[in-house]
């Protein structure tokens, strides 16, 4: 009876190992999947401030040319009307 006693013991401490061992692993696969998630978020941080910073360059970019191509054309559309303000300036009355 006492050697049953004792396999049921010894039992009972293999299974508290165990659970302990599980228990110790989880919390050692919950510390590298924190570690992980730290280090994604400071990942995607860096990434989306890269991000907006290449638009926000991108965008700063594309105003600056679009306003050198409407100054250009305004230009060009401001001599035009004033050529033809001045040519119908010097025309005498009744001439078209």
């Amino acid at each position: 009876m006492s050697e049953d006693i004792n396999r049921k013991e010894s039992a009972r401490e293999r299974r508290r190992q165990a659970f302990e061992q599980e228990v110790a692993s989880r919390a050692e696969d919950l510390q590298f999947l924190e570690e992980e998630t730290e280090l994604w978020q400071a990942s995607s941080r860096a990434y989306n401030g890269r991000r907006r910073e290449e638009n926000r360059q991108a965008w700063s970019d594309f105003h600056a040319g679009q306003a050198e191509r409407l100054r250009r054309a305004l230009e060009e559309l401001l001599s035009h009307h004033t050529q033809q303000a001045e040519k119908y300036a010097k025309q005498p009355e009744g001439a078209t």
